[in-house]
């Protein structure tokens, strides 16, 4: 895939913190950040278009500073290591973007809160798939094991909203997600 040239990063993400700046600032993420082109489920190309958007959302949610601080920084490393990811056939998961974002991002921060985040952040669109398949005991057992594995659910189901209402994504899986663990109440208003 390409890599966009051209693009001002910090004009996009506008650092609101030293940890984002020095990110930002990273040449190994900074080259995550302005790889990709238009694709299904992301028309706007580069990564960093992308966070933008997430980031717009994130603004639009009914949280405190110290949960918008954590989902500004899942928001700017989330896809950021797609460059990176494995995509050969059987898949290395241990490649996959959220694990090679986690572990990066441990190097700054020990909070599980937000490594479980960025680590699990795409777990409900694969339980989702499952279903979609048809393997629904596979789903559930995804399901079940991301509940026992994450602490702080509805932390990651507002980062599911801002990253599935980004570009032109399906919303099924976001809403088989709050059907499934009856979360209308906790949807947030911009949806």
């Amino acid at each position: 895939m390409s890599v966009a040239r051209n693009i001002n990063i910090e004009e996009l993400i506008k650092a609101e913190t030293a940890l984002e700046l020095q990110l930002i600032n990273e040449p190994e993420f900074r080259k995550g950040l302005i790889w990709g082109t238009p694709r299904f489920g992301h028309p706007e190309g580069t990564i960093v278009l992308h966070i933008n958007e997430v980031l717009n959302n994130i603004d639009k949610l009914p949280i405190d500073e110290h949960q918008r601080a954590i989902l500004r920084l899942v928001a700017i490393s989330h896809d950021t290591f797609k460059n990176k990811e494995d995509r050969n056939t059987p898949r290395n998961w241990n490649l996959h973007h959220s694990i090679l974002a986690r572990d990066f991002m441990a190097k700054y921060s020990t909070d599980p809160v937000l490594l479980q985040t960025i680590e699990y952040h795409d777990e409900p669109f694969y339980c989702w798939l499952h279903v979609h398949k048809g393997e629904h005991e596979l789903a559930e057992r995804r399901l079940n094991r991301l509940l026992n594995n994450i602490t702080d659910f509805q932390l990651l189901y507002y980062f599911f909203v801002c990253d599935t209402l980004t570009g032109d994504k399906i919303l099924a899986p976001l809403l088989w997600l709050e059907e499934k663990l009856e979360l209308e109440s906790y949807r947030p208003y911009f949806l």
